[in-house]
């Protein structure tokens, strides 16, 4: 038996964030004094170097190791890259309110880190055993920072909620894919998808398609828990609503990157040939997230559950992007669909970053501002956070001129491209629901007398990247195409399209 030694260079981000936190777990052992700035400083630098070791070994080509298992392609590289930097601008939020509640401490860094590895290693993987273990990594990380706030009996009750569900999302998409497995003799995502496609393994009799289908179903409602929609959505707004926000930014944001990875390698990379199929599923879904998240949303008084009930129905565009690709097994639209779902998917990481940023700009110790009434007169408080939000509400209102009105008008384009109007006009009244409660944040800013008076302090970095970050929003809505552009380069250079 010959041992063959695998090549390490497609996975060097990985390995480079994986060892980086057993040097930073050592390192802040023996330095106890100073142990949070420590931790917090090498887990940024691991991340800004990690981003850049993915960045100068981009080119183009798709590189896979370890018998196939992984791959390192340009959507690949693209989506680590933002989740690096969506990961650093998180910490970087929630590091003063982390200290004020007593919980920034090396773990919490530490456990960013290993849920950013797990995201990485989810967005690569070509196998299912890599992809279950990256996102169990994720899964651990996000269950533990949950429940850092030890004196909360609300983060407590949060994290248990979180553990159950999302082990019962665990155990069926593992149920899935040992179906998939039966069926078709591979786990290797492009072994399936080829004997799905030779109808060899997959269609060899009724008891094979039978389970075949019955495993694509369990697989897909694993999707949909790590997406946020409905039916599976009803961890949400419990987990945003009860964890520390600086906790609830990072469950918001770069995680939805990697589950919209983790869709289009096995949807698309393992079972294109199955669309018809997970195409209904997720059209059902994707409808009743944009109803109930929008129609839920409105009854909200509390912020982070009104933002996590919108997440919903922002989810619901990202699935209306994967099932308009395919039309009656016509995959001509595949490239323009699944470009206007990583474009939304991108779009809303962004916006939903400045949204929790900006009640973590407003929380202080001992202060939750979390009510839509805790933003009463900010125009007042802060004319320039005011705008700062107006121009993240009216994105994620999809007005124009704003990057998310240009992602919903991609979804709405792909729709209509593949004569599911129907499905198009359903989105369009369900977004001018969702109008709603985002002009009612705006009209609470600048309309109401301030009921907190307090002067906004918070950590100069903090004000410059919130800045920053939104102003980003106001520039890719004028500057749409170059983020579509690259969302398309990127799929067609990585995925069999």
């Amino acid at each position: 038996m010959n041992f063959v030694v695998p090549d390490f260079a497609p996975a060097a981000t990985e390995l480079f964030v994986a060892g980086m936190s057993l040097v930073i777990l050592l390192l802040t052992v023996f330095a106890r004094e100073t142990a949070r700035n420590v931790g917090y400083v090498l887990t940024q630098l691991t991340l800004i170097v990690a981003a850049l070791i993915t960045i100068f070994t981009m080119d183009g080509q798709v590189h896979t190791t370890f018998s196939d298992m992984y791959v390192d392609d340009l959507f690949g590289d693209v989506l680590k890259v933002l989740i690096c930097f969506a990961v650093i601008t998180a910490l970087i939020y929630g590091r003063g309110y982390a200290a004020d509640r007593n919980f920034d401490k090396p773990e919490y860094h530490l456990l960013a880190l290993f849920a950013a590895l797990g995201m990485m290693v989810m967005v690569s993987s070509n196998h299912f055993l890599p992809m279950y273990v990256g996102l169990e990594m994720l899964s651990l990380s996000l269950y533990a920072m949950v429940a850092l706030d030890r004196d909360s009996a609300r983060s407590t009750e949060a994290a248990m909620k979180y553990f159950v569900l999302g082990a019962l999302a665990s155990g069926m998409l593992l149920y899935g894919m040992s179906m998939i497995y039966g069926a078709t003799g591979n786990l290797s995502l492009g072994g399936i998808s080829q004997a799905i496609y030779n109808q060899a393994a997959a269609y060899d009799g009724v008891s094979s398609k039978t389970v075949l289908t019955f495993g694509l179903v369990f697989i897909v409602a694993g999707l949909a828990f790590k997406f946020g929609v409905v039916p599976f959505h009803m961890w949400v707004p419990d987990v945003y609503h009860g964890a520390p926000t600086s906790v609830t930014l990072m469950i918001g944001t770069a995680p939805k990157l990697a589950a919209f990875a983790m869709a289009i390698r096995l949807l698309v990379g393992g079972m294109l040939d199955l669309a018809e199929h997970w195409q209904t599923m997720l059209m059902i879904m994707a409808i009743a997230s944009l109803v109930l998240g929008n129609v839920a949303a409105i009854a909200q008084s509390n912020l982070k559950r009104m933002l996590a009930y919108s997440g919903i129905s922002h989810m619901g565009f990202v699935l209306l992007g994967l099932l308009s690709g395919v039309v009656d097994g016509n995959q001509d639209l595949i490239l323009p669909a699944y470009s206007a779902a990583m474009f939304y998917a991108i779009s809303y990481v962004i916006m939903s970053l400045a949204s929790f940023g900006v009640i973590i700009l407003l929380s202080r110790a001992g202060f939750e501002a979390e009510e839509i009434d805790d933003l009463k007169g900010l125009n007042k408080r802060s004319s320039w956070f005011a705008a700062m939000m107006l121009i993240v509400m009216f994105s994620m209102a999809g007005i124009p001129f704003f990057v998310g009105f240009f992602a919903k008008m991609a979804i709405l384009q792909s729709l209509i491209a593949a004569d599911m109007v129907w499905l198009a006009v359903v989105a369009v009244m369900m977004s001018l629901i969702g109008a709603f409660y985002y002009l009612r944040v705006v009209k609470v800013m600048y309309f109401d007398e301030p009921v907190d008076t307090m002067p906004i302090h918070s950590a100069p970095d903090v004000r410059v990247l919130l800045s920053v970050n939104c102003l980003a929003i106001a520039v890719l809505g004028l500057l749409p195409q170059q983020l579509i552009e690259m969302c398309q380069q990127a799929l067609v250079l990585s995925l069999p399209l």
